[in-house]
């Protein structure tokens, strides 16, 4: 084939057209087996996080106009006794972390599952181990305040990584006060 501007342009449509197809084709056959590994995912942070449950938290769903929180009640015999908050923050020193924190109808914190996070390992990653995030348990919703202690609060930020802890605070502080709106709208309706 003769090199000449004509040539050159197929040449470049057909590999073009053809990357595309490719693309557009494993997107096609990959994007439900992730779609469903992701549900997987929540669904185990889930049920690490409130424990035993007899619905199906994902299909009760609420999402929390305003600030993109998720909340999925866990109900036994029908009375929903713990709630699992998606929440995120764009804090991170490595950007997006999200992570589903747990909390029981009374306002206690069981922990929190980070489910994706981009920080650096070793320093800022540390926020997804239990040394910090055992700080977490047992707070409550109504009494404490979820910030780092330097801040005024009960949580000690990692070493080294204040940027990280903040980040996780900030989603933590997310998911409580779309845990109290939800709580407050549950009890109300109980009161009518």
């Amino acid at each position: 084939m003769k090199s000449n501007l004509f040539n050159m342009i197929a040449a470049l449509l057909v590999v073009s057209v053809c990357s595309a197809a490719s693309i557009g084709y494993v997107y096609q056959k990959t994007s439900e087996p992730i779609a469903q590994a992701k549900q997987a995912k929540i669904m185990s942070a889930i049920q690490e996080m409130v424990g035993t449950f007899d619905n199906n938290p994902i299909e009760e769903k609420t999402a929390i106009s305003g600030n993109d929180v998720e909340l999925y009640p866990a109900r036994e015999n029908g009375t929903i006794t713990s709630v699992a908050v998606k929440s995120f923050s764009n804090q991170g020193f490595g950007g997006k972390i999200e992570l589903i924190l747990g909390i029981l109808m009374d306002g206690t914190v069981t922990g929190y599952k980070v489910t994706q996070q981009n920080e650096t390992p070793g320093l800022g990653s540390q926020v997804t181990e239990e040394k910090f995030s055992s700080q977490f348990v047992g707070l409550n919703t109504h009494s404490n305040k979820f910030r780092l202690s330097k801040d005024g609060g009960e949580i000690d930020a990692v070493t080294g990584a204040t940027i990280s802890s903040k980040a996780v605070i900030d989603a933590v502080q997310k998911a409580v006060s779309a845990y109290n709106n939800f709580a407050g709208a549950i009890s109300h309706d109980t009161e009518e």
